[in-house]
């Protein structure tokens, strides 16, 4: 495995709550996260159907960009009943042509599960991809996956995304309910994340 060694490190998204997170992650190794939208970078279409493959794209692109080493994320929600959607599509479910909406996309999961008939527990996973991209086209992938169920009406308004439709299993509360803190230590980002830090020179 390739080693990070620098101390700067450009975050590949314009999604702020999940710069904010990677950044609390990173805050103890004494890393400084840059994200995307300060380097004025363009978000790449993502045009694979693989959370590693879509996490590659931003990684490397954002690294031949500035020459600097990308870390991206690419990570979804996938619903079992729906065939495990939405999927790479997660936030593709939220836009609305003028911005990303996501109580709008929770309703449509209700709707759908609804719809479909499923049975309870409405079993769901969220799954994490990191990749670790040096401007020599080098990088490291590391995986995580936090399975739990859907539960209805939203709950708590921490967290971003799907957080508040989400309850991880061994736990009385949705993310949406949890603290940065609390979600951190149990999620899939959290868990992918653990693998990420051997990469680490520290």
């Amino acid at each position: 495995m390739r080693r990070f060694t620098g101390d700067r490190l450009l975050v590949a998204t314009h999604n702020r709550g999940k710069l904010d997170e990677i950044a609390h992650l990173l805050e103890p190794f004494g890393i400084t996260v840059i994200g995307a939208a300060e380097m004025s970078l363009p978000e790449p279409a993502e045009t694979e159907t693989t959370f590693v493959g879509n996490a590659r794209i931003k990684a490397h692109a954002a690294a031949r960009a500035t020459g600097l080493p990308a870390l991206a994320d690419d990570s979804g929600l996938s619903v079992e009943a729906l065939g495990g959607a939405p999927g790479v599509y997660t936030a593709d479910w939220a836009e609305t042509g003028s911005g990303r909406d996501f109580g709008m996309a929770m309703e449509r999961v209700w709707r759908e599960l609804e719809s479909a008939s499923a049975p309870e527990p409405r079993r769901a996973e969220f799954r994490c991809t990191f990749v670790l991209a040096w401007p020599d086209g080098h990088d490291e992938v590391f995986e995580g996956c936090m399975p739990g169920r859907i539960v209805w009406p939203m709950r708590g308004d921490q967290g971003h995304g799907f957080d508040p439709i989400f309850q991880p299993e061994g736990s009385d509360l949705t993310f949406g309910e949890m603290d940065r803190w609390q979600k951190n230590r149990i999620s899939h980002r959290g868990r992918a994340f653990e693998k990420l830090v051997a990469a680490f020179d520290r």
